[in-house]
């Protein structure tokens, strides 16, 4: 699926160096198709991305259709 894809991705590209220089955590409210609450985490450890609430509270929380999501990634 599109949205699980880009999230797989973003974690394959994650690294000690985004984490340490991005310190952030970004909460994405998807409506549509793969709705739901998703997340990418550059503040922990190595940094993490998936479904579900963040490990820690979110810095940001920005609500979108999972298609505009898809583009802003891709």
């Amino acid at each position: 699926s599109p949205v699980a894809e880009t999230f797989r991705v973003i974690q394959g590209a994650m690294s000690e160096e985004y984490v340490r220089t991005t310190q952030g955590v970004f909460q994405f409210e998807l409506s549509g198709e793969e709705g739901g609450t998703w997340y990418i985490d550059l503040k922990t450890k190595g940094g993490s991305a998936g479904f579900g609430k963040p490990p820690v509270t979110a810095d940001v929380v920005m609500s979108m259709s999972s298609a505009d999501f898809v583009k802003m990634f891709t």
